[in-house]
């Protein structure tokens, strides 16, 4: 077993937290997200493939990329199976709507569609800035404006005042309508101050996908800097973990290695480009060639479905399955529950604990409360769309699905560790 100061060691050369900050700060949107792994992988050497054309079935290093999602891989032949790590490239946030130059008592605002499970108050009170992607005549380019364009200003408890004490209630029609200026509303503002961010006319946007964003940076927090504070952590944590893993996964490790990053987790995953799409089944028989290579090859694969994981509330212990306590800084979370919201079985949990054994990091294992309902994750997707072994696993993070979330400095560097082990462990 490698020992943990080796691994502390690689950890600080090939990764490093600072990766981590930049990698999230980069990545506002999904579609920032594609871009900027395309730009990664393209300089380690992966050449970017068509879907409209035939790919070549030999030995090399390629990724397809399809809206706010790509997949990556590093193949040799089948004859060891694959391993591959999934993750989401979207987060909770608020959408710009397709008439979003809205107002009201002497304000501009724009009008926003709640996307997935936001956490509605953290939301409120930041400085807001909104990217995306517009479609064009020619295409689709991306923007986005880092300025504090917005604010949902919160209610005075002068006109609230049993809010500490009744809970805050907010309506997601007309309590989360973000401010940006004075005056009567201007139809066309918004596609107006989006072309000039995206360096085009006012005519050449056609339609966007834009989204807000909060404008304060990530960083390492804590009395002894054992914390990341940042947006995003879910999932974002897991696609750079992933691409740490991928792009350092010797090139010609006997399991052929992928890496799908999907768009619309958080959503139910079920569109074009999401993984309940046939995006992975697709890429996994090109890569084969020929469906008698292919099924064989299964039998022999590894999937794990990585995404964050709840620690331990400290202020809200009775929350949680009182049996199977999660710690921040204690390792990767492989996540379990009997009714398949996550996709772990037992020969999933042993691969991926004799993945972390060898990677000199610690795991934890994380069962959910049985008298709340659980979330999930794409794994079961993953899982019933291939039929190969699934592990699902995560990084374990507090204030999940909020505008800003929390997480140990140490555990995303171990998980990529853990990660790249996966990637290198044949049957």
């Amino acid at each position: 077993m490698e020992s943990s100061v080796d691994a502390g060691a690689e950890v600080n050369e090939n990764y490093g937290v600072k990766s981590l900050l930049d990698f999230i700060d980069a990545c506002p949107t999904p579609f920032h997200v594609v871009d900027r792994v395309a730009d990664v992988l393209r300089s380690s050497g992966f050449i970017e493939m068509d879907e409209t054309v035939e790919w070549p079935v030999t030995a090399g290093s390629r990724f397809v990329r399809r809206g706010g999602s790509l997949l990556a891989w590093r193949h040799q032949t089948c004859d060891a199976g694959f391993r591959i790590i999934g993750a989401h490239t979207d987060s909770p946030n608020l959408r710009v709507t397709a008439q979003p130059d809205t107002g009201q008592a002497g304000y501009r605002q724009l009008g926003v569609e709640i996307y997935g499970g936001a956490l509605l108050n953290s939301w409120l009170d930041r400085d807001l800035g909104v990217a995306g992607r517009v479609a064009t005549p020619s295409g689709t380019r991306l923007f986005r404006i880092d300025k504090p364009l917005l604010r949902v200003p919160q209610l005075a408890i002068h006109l609230d005042r049993e809010v500490n004490q009744n809970g805050l209630l907010l309506n997601p029609q007309t309590h989360i309508v973000p401010v940006w200026g004075l005056g009567l509303r201007t139809p066309g503002e918004f596609a107006s101050v989006v072309a000039e961010a995206a360096g085009l006319n006012h005519d050449e946007v056609l339609a966007w996908d834009a989204m807000l964003h909060d404008l304060t940076p990530s960083v390492v927090a804590g009395i002894d800097n054992e914390f990341v504070h940042a947006p995003r952590i879910d999932n974002l944590v897991s696609c750079w973990a992933g691409l740490q893993a991928l792009i350092h996964a010797p090139a010609d490790s006997p399991p052929s290695s992928v890496l799908c990053l999907f768009d619309h987790e958080e959503v139910g995953s079920t569109s074009a480009q999401g993984a309940a799409s046939t995006m992975l089944p697709a890429l996994l028989e090109r890569m084969a060639g020929s469906r008698e290579t292919l099924h064989p090859a299964l039998a022999r694969s590894r999937i794990v479905s990585a995404d964050g994981a709840h620690a331990t509330h400290p202020n809200y212990p009775e929350r949680h399955e009182p049996d199977h306590h999660i710690a921040i800084g204690d390792g990767p979370v492989i996540k379990r529950n009997a009714n398949q919201r996550y996709a772990t079985d037992a020969v999933g949990e042993a691969a991926f604990a004799a993945a972390c054994e060898k990677a000199g990091v610690g795991h934890q294992v994380y069962v959910h409360r049985g008298d709340m309902p659980c979330g999930s994750t794409i794994g079961p997707f993953a899982a019933s769309a291939t039929g190969v072994t699934t592990v699902d696993v995560g990084v374990a993070q507090l204030s999940m699905h909020s505008a800003r979330e929390m997480c140990g400095a140490q555990d995303p560097l171990d998980f990529a560790l853990a990660l790249s082990a996966f990637l290198s462990v044949a049957d």
